[in-house]
């Protein structure tokens, strides 16, 4: 199983060519080949969850059963030429599942790995459906979450990426290594209430957490490749 996020960024004149790709891009995800589980995502503007929507930045993340239908996608499907075509920036980051819990619409889309140790650096997607109840308790922790997660040290980037604006939000963390996002995870106090909060208040209605070894990452988004210099990548 190969997990892939590609992020691109459109030029302001076509804004509209984006929204429109939400719609059309679903029936040839559908029709993929080897792809079992994909998520047409908008994007936000701070790099975690946001309310404030980047209309030049989408994404496109997708579980794919082997290097080889992930490849045949990156090369001959309609939604990458179309990237190609019309993005003016394309970022994507390959990566293996190493845990998950929870779910996603009712699935578990990364299976059940054993939990494995990596090596080098990691993701964390974290990904809710917020109650409308509880909308106001979780927007109220966001700012300061984000703040702590930019300062903490082995802290690369993230993407605040969703399904519907306010209530279906996800991001997607990057980390120099396991010991770093673990310590970020479990060594910060104000972090840890704020999950705590997660719970005995009952902000979610779904949640899925998952953490994955990263292979490779191409591309660039605001002119870079984030993982420049971290390994080699492939460019």
């Amino acid at each position: 199983m190969i997990i892939s996020l590609t992020i691109v960024r459109y030029r302001k004149a076509f804004v509209p060519f984006a929204l429109l790709a939400m719609a059309l891009h679903r029936l040839p995800m559908w029709l993929q080949q080897g792809c079992t589980f994909w998520k047409l995502l908008g994007s936000g503007r701070n790099g975690t969850f946001d309310l404030q929507p980047d209309w030049q930045q989408w994404g496109l993340l997708a579980v794919w059963e082997s290097r080889e239908d992930y490849d045949a996608f990156s090369q001959k499907s309609a939604v990458s030429k179309w990237w190609r075509l019309l993005a003016k920036e394309e970022w994507t980051v390959l990566c293996h599942p190493i845990a998950s819990h929870g779910k996603w619409d009712g699935k578990e889309p990364f299976g059940k790995p054993e939990g494995k140790i990596a090596e080098g650096p990691v993701a964390v997607l974290t990904r809710a459906t917020i109650k409308m109840s509880r909308l106001k308790n979780f927007w109220s922790h966001v700012d300061e979450v984000a703040e702590l997660m930019s300062k903490a040290p082995g802290y690369i980037t993230s993407i605040g990426i969703g399904e519907a604006p306010v209530y279906r939000q996800a991001t997607f963390s990057v980390w120099e290594s396991m010991e770093h996002m673990k310590s970020f995870a479990y060594g910060s106090k104000q972090h840890a209430e704020v999950i705590k909060k997660t719970r005995s208040e009952g902000w979610y209605s779904e949640e899925l957490f998952a953490r994955f070894a990263i292979m490779e990452s191409h591309g660039t988004i605001n002119g870079k490749n984030p993982l420049e210099g971290i390994w080699n990548n492939e460019s």
